[in-house]
């Protein structure tokens, strides 16, 4: 696994967006350098990454986390990811529990696909294959990032369009067949024993607030981020709130790991 990291400390791993890469955590590297070692990987397929040759699952890239740590050196970590990161997150959960300090769920979502939605990606999938990324740029990319980004940010738009623009065509279908494999997780979040923080963009409509209440709903021991002004990739669109909210639960983290007395 390709991998950007920067700074000291608690061991903080962030997994990317579908069909983006690590490069869209470039601000939570600069902003948490200063409380958390920020690992950062492309999941395979993705930026440097390569796909290999498994069947698609997000059971494989959640072993891949879990060898990265290994390779890193790091016995437990705060493991989150944004949209398909959190799918990656919630397999991690089920796959690695002894691997976690904390989890952190952006933008995601605990339920599996419906019919619908599976039928969907492999419609993506087969056209990504047979036309390439611009299926994507054309299909998901309005979709990606709320209507105040949209309307006002343009260079954050650009840079979002850039990140699916240059995403691989067989890494992507790949992906979204992983994707549509995905169990149900919520009872996976049920046995989590590790404090969890959920993020959502309050202009998320891949995965609304609802579905980020609904998780929070549904761990022991949960807090929920609203980030105003965000769409579905609120890392990217609004990373200051972004940074605050995850340096605020790594804190209470790094607090708690320390013996008292």
């Amino acid at each position: 696994m390709y991998t950007r990291s920067a700074g000291e400390g608690l061991p903080l791993v962030l997994l990317h967006a579908f069909p983006l890469s690590s490069a869209m955590w470039l601000a939570q590297r600069e902003g948490l350098a200063a409380v958390c070692k920020v690992i950062t990987p492309d999941l395979r397929g993705f930026g440097g990454s390569a796909l290999g040759e498994d069947e698609p699952s997000v059971d494989v890239m959640a072993d891949d986390v879990a060898r990265l740590l290994d390779r890193e050196g790091v016995d437990r970590a705060v493991v989150g990811g944004q949209s398909m990161g959190g799918y990656v997150t919630m397999a991690m959960c089920r796959r690695h529990p002894d691997r976690l300090l904390g989890v952190i769920l952006a933008d995601t979502k605990a339920g599996a696909d419906t019919e619908a939605a599976r039928a969907n990606r492999e419609r993506v999938a087969t056209a990504v294959l047979g036309s390439g990324s611009s299926v994507l740029v054309e299909e998901m990319l309005p979709a990606l990032v709320g209507r105040t980004t949209a309307q006002r940010r343009a260079m954050v738009f650009g840079r979002v369009r850039g990140l699916v623009q240059s995403a691989p065509p067989q890494a992507a279908a790949w992906a979204q067949r992983a994707m549509a494999g995905r169990p149900d997780s919520f009872d996976t979040l049920r046995g989590l024993k590790v404090p969890a923080l959920v993020i959502v963009g309050e202009e998320d409509e891949i995965s609304p607030v609802a579905d980020a209440e609904a998780m929070v709903g549904a761990v022991p021991d949960g807090r929920l981020a609203v980030i105003e002004k965000a769409g579905h990739l609120s890392a990217l669109e609004q990373p200051e709130a972004f940074n605050r909210a995850v340096a605020g639960f790594t804190a209470e983290l790094a607090g708690a790991a320390r013996p008292h007395g």
